[in-house]
């Protein structure tokens, strides 16, 4: 049985969306019945009808499923990292040279994501993620290392990320205080890997931003991962792709959820709920915030950033306002932007991009330095990365 590498495949996503309410009456149990058996057989027909030439992802390693199981301990509950709509992620320890499996605590540890059997939307995701994934590189995206496909079992590897999600580091109780330089470097390296994405001939939209989704290694270097929704953009004179709403509430564009056209001003809207996060301390939903559940972070912050007096309001409280105002006035403003009810009106990525990199403090702890100081800083980085930009657009 063979993968289809190349282009990467234009899915109809059947993933179940916190945008979109479920029904069931009279009959369901028969739709549903049959969504099921056309679903496994459009995916049965797909994986017959690839090739099992993997000369174009010849870095990828195909791994059996004994293989990951001994690497991952049987898929211990002690090994087991997290849970998503894909499946269950677990940790790994595979020998860094052979891939094969080792002793826990010995060679590179890698993060093993397996597909709920039950979960036939993740299916499409899997493949999804092996199409783009297996074919893209790029600092500040996670590295797919191989994959798994036998039987029923479908399985991804990837590097694993020592310091897990932002969402962990932002939200969770007992975590130490991500500073205003660190959650600055995060909104970058997220910028610069949505720039990447929207810069590719495909155009490719990521679709499902969020802090969950953003993983940060030992010198919190952010990556993106989980490319299940990820789609292809308009291509010739095509404004829009036209699919199904499908996403994370408070994340997604409200254009997109009122009429199903992606775009990948779509992703600069998500990229400004994340920045808001990043300024906040405060989810894109939640019971905790100012607003309760009902209330999204954006609704409750973008009367605080229309209003230069009173936009750093929303300033995480747990700074001590140990940041730098004119920087986060800039942040501010730069999310309200993004924010925009028009997407006409957003800035691209490489103009977040851009303006993300002006928001770089010092490399000092920003409580020893003032400001203005903070700033003048930053903005001699700038040209350093912009060559970067420059380097990974191409």
């Amino acid at each position: 049985m063979g993968i289809c590498y190349g282009k990467p495949v234009r899915l109809a996503h059947a993933s179940s969306s916190l945008l979109s309410d479920s029904r069931t009456g009279p009959g369901s149990e028969r739709k549903e019945y049959s969504h099921r058996q056309t679903l496994e057989g459009s995916l049965g027909h797909a994986l017959k009808s690839c090739k099992s030439d993997l000369s174009a992802v010849s870095h990828l390693k195909s791994f059996t499923f004994n293989d990951l199981k001994n690497a991952t301990r049987n898929f211990r509950a002690d090994s087991l990292l997290g849970e998503g709509g894909f499946g269950y992620v677990f940790k790994g320890w595979l020998d860094e040279n052979t891939l094969t499996p080792c002793k826990p605590g010995t060679g590179m540890v890698v993060a093993v994501k397996k597909l709920k059997p039950e979960s036939f939307q993740g299916h499409r995701e899997w493949l999804a993620e092996v199409n783009y994934l297996g074919q893209l590189r790029h600092e500040n995206l996670v590295r797919l290392i191989g994959y798994c496909v036998e039987c029923d079992n479908r399985l991804l590897v990837y590097e694993y990320m020592t310091k897990g999600s932002l969402e962990n580091h932002l939200f969770r109780k007992g975590v130490q205080l991500m500073t205003w330089g660190k959650r600055m470097h995060v909104a970058v390296d997220v910028a610069r890997g949505l720039a990447f994405l929207h810069s590719l001939d495909a155009n490719v939209i990521y679709r499902d931003l969020k802090a969950s989704n953003i993983l940060l290694d030992s010198e919190f270097n952010a990556k993106l991962s989980d490319f299940g929704l990820a789609r292809d953009g308009p291509d010739g004179d095509r404004t829009h792709v036209s699919t199904r709403v499908i996403g994370t509430r408070g994340y997604a564009a409200p254009e997109y959820v009122a009429t199903g056209h992606l775009t990948p001003k779509n992703d600069v809207y998500s990229f400004g709920v994340v920045l808001l996060e990043l300024l906040s301390g405060k989810r894109a939903t939640g019971e905790e915030n100012p607003g309760g559940a009902e209330e999204t972070l954006v609704e409750w912050a973008i009367p605080f950033l229309s209003d230069s007096r009173r936009v750093l309001r929303i300033m995480d409280t747990r700074f001590g306002g140990q940041y730098s105002k004119k920087g986060a006035q800039a942040a501010a403003a730069l999310a309200l932007r993004c924010l925009n009810v028009d997407p006409k009106l957003r800035p691209t990525m490489d103009e977040v991009l851009l303006a993300t990199l002006k928001l770089l403090p010092t490399p000092k702890d920003i409580s020893r330095t003032s400001p203005t100081q903070a700033n003048n800083a930053a903005n001699n980085k700038i040209s350093h990365h912009q060559k970067r930009v420059v380097t990974h657009s191409r």
